[in-house]
């Protein structure tokens, strides 16, 4: 998801209601403070009044690194910097990540978990919460309720917990039962994640880990409309219609356009790509785009093609978000 999950795309995902709040790309911290400018870059949302999304959905910052006093100093800047909350990657399962010792690396270690996480809670703790984000271990899962305790510990507000192993990757299943276990042996709330692509995945998610929130990542690039759906579902037991092709497509074309102003044609060309390709699980349509379209290199050839052979193409985005609002203020009226 790395490179997709931008201002922008915050912007765009959280324009309907069903995000509580979102969680920006990690800043890396090695052994030093970043200067400013790094945190605006992740997060452009810090230079508004508020930090939140157009919407007003808030944004946690999240920061990623090891070293506990560099990790308790760049809080501090964040902090100053108008940051309503710190998150800590201890989840990422990326092999440069965690060659360089970040990430899910730490998931080896239990008391450097607990480290990392009260020297941030030590130095913002007073101010802000402080979250993380774990998997259930990085080769097994022999240290997963060690490292849950480890974080709250050190005073981790909720733990955000990735149903798999960093060596299991995204290799599905996700096992939703062992986010129960640690739900059960914690005090402090558990957030399910992994593999929710589908209303169905939400349920199942919810009912084997017994966790009362669930956090969405490759499932809301996959159907922008997920988050929408389950909130829609919570508040009238009613399923919403499958997200049409020309909806999806609508996304894509709104993202271009939000990249394109400040980014060269070809990155931009490369993004829509890389959301496209995520949205190919579980949409038989976007797997045949993605199938056709991922060799081109011209951005409005590959616009032109996202739109090629939808019938009515424009309108039926916009008949498909008025559809959605509509059923979702029904729901709230």
């Amino acid at each position: 998801m790395e490179g997709v999950i931008d201002a922008h795309t915050r912007d765009l995902l959280t324009r309907r209601p069903g995000f509580d709040w979102v969680v920006t790309e990690f800043v890396r911290v090695v052994d030093a403070r970043l200067p400013p400018r790094v945190f605006h870059k992740h997060c452009p949302e810090l230079r508004e009044p508020r930090l939140a999304t157009p919407a007003g959905v808030p944004v946690q910052l999240q920061l990623l690194g090891s070293d506990p006093a560099a990790l308790a100093a760049n809080a501090e800047q964040a902090l100053r910097l108008g940051a309503t909350g710190i998150d800590l990657n201890f989840g990422c399962p990326a092999k440069l990540v965690n060659r360089h010792d970040g990430g899910a690396s730490l998931l080896r270690d239990p008391g450097r978990v607990r480290a990392a996480v009260a020297a941030v809670h030590d130095a913002v703790g007073h101010a802000i919460p402080v979250t993380a984000k774990i998997r259930l271990g990085f080769a097994d899962r022999r240290l997963a309720l060690a490292c849950g305790r480890a974080a709250q510990a050190g005073g981790a507000r909720h733990l955000v917990v990735h149903g798999r192993t960093r060596n299991e990757g995204y290799r599905p299943p996700a096992h939703w039962e062992w986010i129960g276990r640690l739900r059960r042996d914690l005090s402090i709330p558990v957030v399910a994640n992994g593999d929710i692509w589908t209303l169905e995945d939400y349920w199942k998610a919810r009912t084997l880990s017994g966790c009362r929130d669930v956090m969405l990542g490759r499932g809301a690039l996959a159907d922008p409309w997920l988050a929408s759906r389950i909130r829609h579902w919570q508040h009238t037991g009613e399923r919403l219609a499958p997200t049409p092709w020309a909806a999806r497509a609508g996304i894509l074309k709104k993202f271009a356009a939000l990249q394109r102003s400040t980014l060269p044609e070809r990155v931009v060309t490369s993004l829509v790509k890389q959301w496209l390709n995520h949205m190919r699980q579980g949409d038989a349509e976007a797997a045949r785009r993605f199938q056709r379209l991922k060799r081109l290199t011209a951005l409005d050839e590959l616009l032109a093609g996202l739109a090629a052979d939808t019938p009515g193409y424009e309108e039926a985005a916009a008949r498909s978000m008025m559809a959605m609002t509509t059923a979702q203020a029904a729901s709230a009226g």
